[in-house]
């Protein structure tokens, strides 16, 4: 018969073990589940920062950027009688490397009087962004990559939407710099009042896709510093040549009112070791310091 101390002495031995065991076992059943960040959570954009044009980092000018019916809504109803060229971004407060983006738009209203002509039905998100904080008040645009919205302008001609443009930035196309502003993707083309279903895929300074509607309509490689159209930016944010492998994420008002909703991330950077307990088979980029181990009761 053993003894009630031996028995205690026993299972102070083995809890330990099972307890390893089953956090082992927890960690690589959990290994596949996809850990989706919620950057928006359908009441305010307190985590959010708004720069626009003319305007200094953290104004949020006209309420521009508004929430309601859970939405990030884009307006311009308080901007007075001219534009004046207040183009704007909400940028989420951290910078990414390695994820997965997501986000729904649709596009509504009325294109907003004295906004330029090729901003009619027109947004994006930009990618791989300078800090807004970077930004001085006259600066225009991000020094920055777009996946832009394009919708249809009710003629009948195909518009495609996800495409690629540079403010301040170039790519790598087909093997070499793309020498223009923008890359049109092989999207369908979608009309106002239709939510679409955009993806990002970001690895780093190395493969960007952009996914729409589920289908993969562009890729490219190799982000980096370079090129036109960023006016009266501070020279030091612009050293041109340097690849880009983060930066922020914002959403784009250009007069055209669009909203957003369903704004979520994956990130695809973090522990690559079996090992540990935070281990995710769908990290591609290691991240050896934010491994978290069982505590082994020595």
């Amino acid at each position: 018969m053993v003894s009630h101390a031996n028995q205690s002495k026993f299972l102070s031995i083995l809890f330990p073990i099972f307890l390893l065991s089953f956090e082992m076992l927890y960690a690589q059943e959990g290994s596949t589940k996809e850990d989706w960040q919620e950057l928006f959570n359908g009441k305010d954009i307190n985590d959010w920062i708004a720069k626009i044009h003319h305007h200094e980092a953290g104004e949020n000018f006209g309420q521009t950027f508004r929430v309601e019916d859970e939405m990030i809504k884009v307006r311009y109803d308080e901007y007075g009688k001219e534009f004046e060229d207040q183009f704007g971004h909400l940028y989420y407060k951290q910078p990414f490397s390695y994820y997965r983006f997501q986000v729904e738009y649709r596009f509504v209203g009325e294109l907003y009087p004295g906004a330029p002509g090729y901003t009619i039905m027109n947004s994006g998100i930009m990618f791989h962004s300078q800090d807004p904080y970077t930004m001085p008040k006259e600066q225009n645009w991000p020094i920055s990559v777009e996946m832009q919205f394009l919708g249809s302008l009710g003629d009948g001609k195909p518009r495609p939407t996800g495409n690629m443009c540079s403010p301040g930035t170039e790519v790598v196309y087909d093997g070499k710099i793309y020498p223009h502003h923008c890359i049109n993707s092989i999207s369908e083309t979608y009309d106002k009042n239709v939510w679409v279903k955009a993806e990002l895929i970001v690895f780093g300074d190395s493969l960007i896709m952009h996914i729409i509607n589920g289908d993969t309509v562009l890729q490219y490689s190799q982000p980096q510093v370079g090129g036109g159209v960023v006016e009266r930016y501070d020279p030091v944010f612009k050293p041109d040549g340097k690849l880009l492998t983060e930066g922020f994420l914002a959403l784009q008002s250009e007069g055209q009112p669009i909203d957003f909703r369903n704004i979520r991330l994956l990130n695809l950077e973090g522990c690559m070791d079996p090992n540990a307990l935070n281990y995710k088979k769908y990290y591609i980029k290691s991240k050896p310091l934010d491994c978290q181990y069982p505590d082994r009761h020595e």
